[in-house]
């Protein structure tokens, strides 16, 4: 049976979700606070975690660096309110697995946490099957370029057709490549396809998450230790720079590692030599480095957290990935290939984006990028009962958002954020709305059409309102929520429910 620990100071929300992991089969552990978790899991194994963004004495990524550092393959799954959504960027960035959003889901829930099991369990000891694995796919507007897997695709913006441009030009060649970019906007990606165009395809890829990495776990990982080399070396390693050799590694926010590990970089570059930690002999390899950062290493060198000397051996040549918000022409590009790969793991058949959907996605900043969309994508298609992914199932964040960049009278505000946008769509997503909305007062030009089911259909309106509202300042604590709205837990409970605002139990 496989464990899962639950991290809340929440003592409600643990019970819940105790209960809930309980009855689908799993073995669930509670704490409270983030130093019992990390002592928990020094002292005892687990199989994947569960912690709640927001904890009294730490943050989840304070929580997942501690993690990281007992056992780095345990999977972590942050929990977190939309609004701490580029703080879920971060941390997924510093090695969580994956990150779900309040209100919590229940399906939601139990697909990640099979998944995360999943991938802990099939991860390869070596990579030397991801190359096996691995399958060309040319798309038909980027002649000669190949991909990884078939769960990528290229963009078709203009911008990033430059961006495939320079990686032909790259690719077959062994220079040194920064990719620049914010979080998420797939330079990983980017720096696979580098490989698969390059004469080391057939050679392994290896990616580093630098930022997830504290200087004792950054040395072991990259150049790997002998047994009882230290405290805890139990083992022999080999070294992901060893892993890769005739291949390729990608350092991911390289400007994360600590200087004294860009020192011994710097000597990996130079003399393409390598010593494990414990070690006696030098180990030659022949190494292709990209590597990734958010931030300009120049600038990281000048600010003392970067070697110059190190920026300038990399600096052979580099690519600026441009952000989603500025690549508008391919957001529904990508959020129709993730309806598609999200519909087949899910075997459901939603196959379609509603237009009231798309122009929501085509105005909002996505600051997680990519990222963010696929994640939107997977939960909308969760929550979808129809063929189309429509309005009432995204977030209420995001069609806020979108709804005031459409300049709408001042009286939409007052109604539910879902209908306030889909009024403008209304013969197309009339059918799909939940049902409070179906209800709801239909706005043609900025008057209400009054029909019997109208003063009840306000009040869900309104309470669903005061209810989220309530517990965004809440930060989703939900028995804080219920003395903001001045009732019982209980009896929030009985209405979040009533309004599809799910809880796990």
């Amino acid at each position: 049976m496989k464990r899962i620990l639950i991290i809340d100071d929440d003592r409600q929300t643990c019970m819940i979700l105790n209960r809930f992991l309980t009855r689908n089969g799993f073995e669930a552990v509670e704490v409270y606070s983030g130093k019992a978790a990390l002592a928990y899991v020094k002292q005892n194994g687990v199989d994947a975690v569960l912690c709640d963004y927001r904890l009294e004495d730490m943050n989840g990524k304070e929580v997942l660096a501690g993690i990281k550092e007992i056992n780095f393959n345990i999977p972590v799954i942050i929990i977190t309110g939309y609004t701490d959504v580029k703080a879920a960027v971060e941390v997924t960035k510093m090695g969580a697995y994956d990150y779900v959003t309040k209100p919590l889901l229940p399906d939601e829930i139990l697909l990640t946490i099979k998944k995360s099991l999943d991938k802990s369990i099939e991860k390869p000891q070596d990579n030397s099957d991801t190359a096996s694995k691995s399958k060309d796919k040319a798309a038909a507007n980027k002649a000669d370029i190949k991909l990884s897997s078939n769960d990528y695709i290229l963009g078709n913006s203009v911008v990033f057709n430059n961006i495939i441009t320079q990686v032909k030009r790259v690719a077959p060649t062994n220079f040194s490549v920064i990719l620049y970019g914010e979080s998420g906007c797939g330079k990983e990606v980017i720096a696979q396809t580098i490989h698969q165009n390059s004469k080391r395809a057939n050679k392994p890829f290896i990616a580093i998450d630098c930022g997830a990495l504290s200087k004792e776990l950054a040395s072991s990982e990259l150049f790997g230790h002998e047994k009882g080399s230290f405290t805890g070396a139990i083992n022999h390693k080999v070294g992901s720079l060893e892993l890769a050799n005739g291949g390729t590694i990608f350092l991911d926010e390289i400007a994360n590692l600590s200087y004294d590990i860009q020192v011994s970089l710097l000597r990996v570059v130079q003399e393409r030599k390598i010593r494990r930690i414990g070690g006696t002999t030098d180990i030659e390899i022949d190494v292709r480095i990209i590597v990734a950062s958010n931030e300009r290493l120049m600038e990281a060198a000048k600010k003392g957290k970067f070697r110059e000397d190190l920026f300038h051996r990399f600096n052979e040549f580099s690519i600026d990935v441009p952000p989603l918000r500025e690549r508008s022409d391919d957001i529904l590009l990508f959020a129709n290939h993730f309806l598609h790969q999200t519909a087949l793991e899910l075997e459901k058949n939603v196959n379609a984006i509603s237009p009231a959907v798309q122009q929501i996605f085509m105005h909002y900043a996505w600051p997680g990028n990519l990222r963010e969309l696929k994640n939107i994508i997977k939960r909308s298609v969760l929550l979808t009962d129809t063929n189309i992914v429509d309005i009432n199932v995204l977030p209420f964040e995001i069609v806020n958002y979108s709804k005031l960049q459409f300049d709408e009278p001042a009286h939409a505000h007052t109604t539910n954020e879902y209908a306030a946008v889909a009024s403008q769509d209304n013969s197309t997503n009339a059918a799909t709305q939940p049902s409070a909305v179906e209800s709801m007062p239909q706005t043609t030009d900025g008057k209400i059409t009054i029909n019997d089911k109208s003063l009840k259909a306000a009040s869900l309106v309104a309470e669903y309102n005061m209810i989220v509202e309530a517990l965004k300042q809440a930060n989703y604590n939900k028995s804080k929520a219920a003395r903001i709205l001045n009732i019982d837990r209980k009896t929030l409970y009985n209405k979040m429910e009533e309004h599809k605002l799910l809880i796990l139990d």
